[in-house]
């Protein structure tokens, strides 16, 4: 009884310890307080501050957020397309050169970012490519191709190897066979990649503070370092974090259902 009453008060406190901050930060969103911490009473003022643009920085916080979702939707579709071409590849090895070729898909997950980022930076000076969108995008997919060839490649274990063979005995030609046979079949590990590859390019920081450049590329981490730099965040950084938690949140509720109902079925 005692074993497990510890467990549960160690599991409440381990997520008040992650939850917490983020309570706190969505709770004084709803204030017209500047500082964090300061409640001078319920409002939606930051929220109209944030929608109409009336803040102070409001052009770069709308303009990184911009950046932001545009360079992970890019790289996120390139890097889905990528581990999966490459995870078929991989599932199709033999031996050694599997191994071999896992274990390098692996090293870009454990590889501190700041290296990946040091790295990059220096392979596109090597190469005399100018730092912009593009530098970023390519780095961005390729830190995230390696995920979705991890959650690819379990669907290829799990999918019956013969189906592949017997709609080209079929008549069908390679390229119809994967589209119609193979991607269906790969789909669920593919969204998986695309949300999580999704999810690490919003949350990079390091890589694109190395590949974005000097032309004044702001992503959201990017926008939020430099604004701490200052001596202070932008108020309304406050609601827009809280918006983009709930998004999170409910994405995640409706991929569990969904999950939940389907294995009721």
């Amino acid at each position: 009884m005692a074993k497990k009453i510890f467990a549960k008060l160690y599991i409440a406190l381990i997520l008040v310890v992650l939850y917490a901050p983020i309570v706190f930060i969505a709770v004084f969103s709803f204030t017209e307080a500047k500082s964090l911490g300061n409640w001078t009473g319920f409002s939606f003022s930051l929220y109209k501050s944030l929608f109409t643009g009336g803040m102070q920085n409001s052009s770069g916080l709308i303009s990184a957020v911009n950046n932001t979702l545009l360079i992970a939707l890019v790289a996120s579709a390139i890097a889905t397309v990528l581990g999966t071409v490459a995870a078929i590849g991989i599932f199709n090895m033999k031996g050694r050169s599997k191994q071999a070729i896992q274990f390098l898909n692996n090293i870009p997950m454990i590889n501190p970012d700041i290296i990946t980022g040091v790295s990059l930076f220096l392979l596109f000076v090597f190469l005399h490519i100018s730092q912009g969108y593009l530098t970023v995008i390519l780095a961005h997919v390729t830190f995230c191709t390696p995920y979705v060839v991890l959650n690819v490649l379990p669907k290829l274990h799990q999918m019956n190897p013969n189906i592949y063979e017997a709609a080209l005995d079929l008549g069908a030609t390679p390229m119809q066979a994967l589209r119609k046979v193979l991607v269906p079949v790969l789909r669920p590990g593919m969204i998986s990649g695309f949300i999580l590859s999704f999810t690490m390019s919003l949350d990079d920081f390091a890589v694109t503070f190395f590949t974005r450049g000097t032309i004044g590329l702001d992503t959201l981490s990017t926008f939020i370092y430099t604004d701490a730099r200052k001596g202070g965040l932008t108020p309304e950084l406050k609601p827009l974090m809280t918006i983009i938690f709930l998004i999170i949140l409910v994405v995640l509720l409706a991929m569990n259902l969904k999950k939940t109902k389907n294995q009721n079925e």
